[in-house]
């Protein structure tokens, strides 16, 4: 797929998946992202770029087999289920957020 304009760099989209504003250059990439087809599927990929490194770290506390595998995997399932259901109130914060309607 060929770059948009305002495409933010590697860092840009990381603080974007962090929930960070980014600047009025980005304007058309974001109303991209969060309104085109395939949104929803975008803002879960964001949340499991956050989220990776968390479980990655609850994987490493100390703790039998199962509940090393169990914690990370619940925390992973939690917080996909919770955006998935609030995807729209999602979508429109962060639209909000950058000044789009």
């Amino acid at each position: 797929m060929p770059r948009l304009p305002g495409d933010p760099s590697l860092a840009g989209w990381l603080l974007f998946s962090a929930g960070f504003r980014l600047p009025p250059r980005n304007r058309e990439w974001v109303r991209h992202e969060l309104t085109d087809a395939g949104w929803r599927g975008r803002t879960i990929g964001r949340l499991m770029v956050v989220m990776i490194p968390v479980c990655v770290a609850l994987a490493f506390l100390p703790g039998p087999p199962w509940l090393r595998i169990a914690v990370p995997a619940l925390a992973l399932i939690a917080s996909v289920g919770t955006v998935a259901i609030s995807a729209d109130d999602v979508r429109a914060a962060r639209l909000k957020q950058h000044g789009l309607e």
